[in-house]
């Protein structure tokens, strides 16, 4: 994650600067060869395929900064995050593919780079690849798992991250709910936060505020990203050549790269995206089959989903879109996705039509309505009324925040179906979205849709 989102700033700000400028820049940049004798590589695809890797990395970080910001624990050097950048062969789009760390992995037949012992192929967790073999290993095992070609490479690590973000001004990230991870020190109420790079660092790294692990930090690395990139194309910083220096010099003073990303492909690309935007790029993450394959000798991994992971990858190869394009509409943030949520609607008036109107609205908006809307046993209702189960709580309020002014009312015992009893006050369905609302074949979505509204 923090490779993607700083790579974007660099590529993105290059558009509005010239070569000069670039070219010195890029003299600080820590160059390696990840590529070196590599064999048996997959055939190239259309457009140009980056490998992303975020690394916990912190030496250049002030002690009052670790203790702050809860850093104080030795790193691993290892791969904290590992995305596969895809830029389209017209370098109009940009698809971001996240691979859990944890991913079940083949790694194959190499010499450690710390014992120099010779290992055959064996299981292990993804981000094993770099501690035993450091960027190309790395690079060998994602292509063996994904059957894409890496172009380039670049690592960054957190360091890098922080001072970029700061040097930004800050990133605004929103929340339908707080966000609490004690291990992180993160602590976000419900809203808007403009994060600055150490308050970004916590959020980009929180694996402990839910249920969902790395998944659910995966997602918010994603909308991360998408808010850096509405960020940086808003603020100017593409058309200031200072300001661009300033936040290209903090990057890439900590940034990694293959041989082969040099000035000119830098500058190139670049203005290749000069009209890039939010809506033109798209996240996912790679599809998962088991989300806890057990392995002896390793413990608990994430194997993906075979089928549904090739045809991603076949996607990227092939240079096509995962995820459906379409104009944001303004909406309210929720809880709970309203794809998720399953409704049936009664008429609680005496207005003819009144429960088909609000079941088709419910639906448009991308709630599981029954399709088929009944007449209350009192049709008397002044307000309208949201009757849930206690322990679908957390759906009530994302549909009660669909239907402006609707009372919420539980009802123990009745299941996963919320009710809707549509009173004389209905006046419209408002459009809610959530967070991780997933879209499309691959549950990829556009940036601009996973931005703050």
């Amino acid at each position: 994650m923090r490779v993607a989102t700083t790579f974007s700033v660099t590529v993105l700000a290059a558009a509005g600067v010239g070569h000069a400028l670039v070219s010195g820049l890029d003299t600080g940049i820590d160059r390696i060869d990840p590529f070196k004798d590599m064999k048996n590589r997959p055939a190239p695809g259309h457009g140009m395929n980056v490998l992303l890797v975020g690394t916990d990395g912190r030496d250049k970080i002030s002690p009052e900064e670790k203790q702050k910001y809860r850093l104080g624990g030795a790193p691993c050097h290892c791969t904290d995050t590992i995305m596969i950048v895809h830029i389209s062969d017209d370098h109009e789009r940009a698809s971001v593919v996240s691979l859990p760390r944890d991913s079940y992995a083949m790694m194959p037949p190499h010499t450690d780079q710390n014992s120099g012992e010779k290992h055959h192929e064996h299981p292990v967790k993804i981000n094993a690849a770099y501690a035993e073999g450091g960027p190309q290993l790395t690079v060998r095992t994602v292509e063996n798992m994904t059957h894409v070609k890496i172009d380039h490479y670049l690592e960054v690590d957190f360091t890098s991250f922080m001072k970029t973000v700061d040097v930004l001004g800050g990133v605004e990230v929103c929340t339908a709910r707080p966000l609490k991870d004690p291990n992180t020190g993160l602590d976000l109420s419900t809203g808007t936060h403009r994060l600055d790079g150490g308050e970004a660092l916590q959020y980009v790294r929180a694996r402990h505020v839910d249920g969902a692990g790395d998944l659910g930090r995966m997602q918010r690395q994603q909308r991360f990203m998408a808010s850096l990139i509405a960020e940086t194309t808003s603020s100017g910083v593409l058309l200031n050549p200072v300001r661009f220096r300033d936040v290209a010099r903090t990057l890439l003073s900590s940034v990694r790269a293959d041989k082969g990303f040099g000035t000119d492909e830098m500058v190139d690309l670049a203005r290749a995206m000069r009209n890039f935007s939010p809506s033109s790029s798209e996240f996912t993450t790679v599809p998962i089959g088991n989300i806890s394959f057990p392995v002896k000798g390793i413990g608990s991994t994430v194997k993906w989903d075979a089928k549904k992971s090739g045809k991603l990858f076949q996607a990227l190869r092939d240079d096509k879109p995962l995820a459906p394009h379409r104009p944001r509409k303004k909406a309210t943030v929720v809880g709970v996705s309203p794809q998720q949520i399953r409704v049936q609607v009664e008429n609680g008036t005496m207005t003819a039509g009144l429960g088909k109107k609000v079941d088709a609205a419910l639906k448009k908006t991308g709630f599981r309505t029954t399709g088929a809307p009944v007449n209350a046993e009192r049709r008397a209702a002044a307000r309208t009324v949201v009757l849930y189960d206690p322990r679908w709580d957390r759906s009530a309020k994302s549909l009660a925040t669909a239907l402006p002014g609707a009372r919420m009312t539980a009802v123990k015992g009745q299941g996963a179906v919320l009710k809707v009893v549509a009173g004389a006050d209905y006046r419209g369905v408002r459009a809610v979205r959530a967070e991780d609302a997933y879209q499309g074949e691959y549950g990829a979505v556009t940036g601009d849709q996973v931005v703050c509204p």
